[in-house]
């Protein structure tokens, strides 16, 4: 019997992502990666990939016999094709590992070395800077991203039947995201939150309703001045703010962290000055409207607050409408 180390270890990345899926799970921290309704779905990811590593460690092994017959058939596919056909014949894992190899296998375990030894780390007043901070306030949107698209690969793993199990993989979970079964309300629903937005003496902007209250109020903020509001978000503060202004932001997550966009509202305080970036907050105040570089926002007069620690999911989703 022979042992081919090349598949051995790609039998040990099929486990790996397995395990590194399950651990997001058992932990809690894939809410901090994904949106809820997609929990489902990976867990069918990891499943598929402990599927694939049983498949793959039967080619770990092969005897005497295997690989003369191996070679026999090499030998007549080459008769039948040139040279160069023949040196481009796939790899079955017992060519000699490359550079090239090596790059694609670096590329390969990257996130599970991420994963596995770096703690989950959420969003923060740093990212908002990045994305744009309050220059996206007051004009945001919530989108729905209905086009999946799909990124190609700027190298060759150089094993094209490893290769194609990994797109057999993202195939199959397409397939699974079809039917996958998410919490949906109605739009009879959704249109009753709306109206209890516009008819409430008291607007409590709870985790549900956050994304959709945000941008009613963003959209008509002079028929809501004046109406007390409360809400819970991290500081941040911009270049070029009041002393005693700054942010009280969310982020909004569609599928994943990677379309992560800043939503909250620019907040007015005489304790402002004490406060910091990243510190977690609970306010309640009066909506008034406020002008930042030509873009009308609403503007919050904090009258209460208090310092609270980070939820353990500190993101926010778009309300998923049910279509009849």
């Amino acid at each position: 019997m022979k042992i081919h180390f090349q598949q051995a270890l790609r039998a040990l990345i099929l486990l790996a992502f397995c395990g590194l899926i399950f651990q997001l799970h058992y932990t809690g921290d894939i809410t901090k990666y994904i949106n809820p309704k997609y929990v489902r779905l990976s867990q069918s990811a990891s499943i598929l990939f402990l599927f694939l590593f049983f498949i793959q460690i039967t080619r770990i092994w092969s005897s005497k016999r295997e690989k003369e017959d191996h070679e026999h058939h090499h030998g007549e596919d080459c008769c039948h094709h040139d040279h160069h056909s023949c040196s481009h014949h796939h790899d079955h894992g017992d060519t000699p590992f490359t550079g090239k190899k090596l790059l694609s296998y670096s590329i390969i375990l990257f996130p599970l070395l991420t994963g596995f030894f770096l703690p989950a780390r959420t969003l923060d007043a740093s990212i908002a800077e990045k994305k744009g901070g309050l220059a996206i306030l007051g004009n945001q949107k919530q989108e729905v991203n209905t086009s999946a698209g799909s990124e190609e690969s700027d190298f060759d793993l150089e094993d094209y039947s490893f290769e194609e199990e990994l797109e057999e993989v993202e195939e199959l979970e397409h397939d699974l995201s079809v039917n996958e079964e998410v919490e949906e309300i109605s739009n009879e629903e959704f249109e009753q939150l709306k109206k209890d937005l516009y008819s409430a003496s008291a607007i409590k902007m709870d985790d549900k309703v956050f994304s959709l209250y945000y941008e009613e109020i963003s959209k008509d903020i002079d028929k809501f001045i004046g109406r007390e509001i409360e809400f819970q978000g991290f500081i941040y503060k911009e270049e070029g703010l009041a002393s005693n202004q700054l942010v009280i932001s969310r982020f909004l997550i569609t599928h994943c962290v990677a379309d992560a966009s800043m939503i909250g509202f620019l907040s007015e305080m005489e304790e402002a000055p004490e406060l910091y970036d990243n510190m977690w907050v609970k306010v309640s105040g009066v909506i008034d409207k406020a002008s930042y570089n030509g873009t009308e926002l609403p503007l919050i007069k904090i009258k209460e607050w208090k310092e609270i620690e980070e939820p353990f999911i500190p993101y926010l989703y778009p309300l998923t409408i049910k279509i009849l």
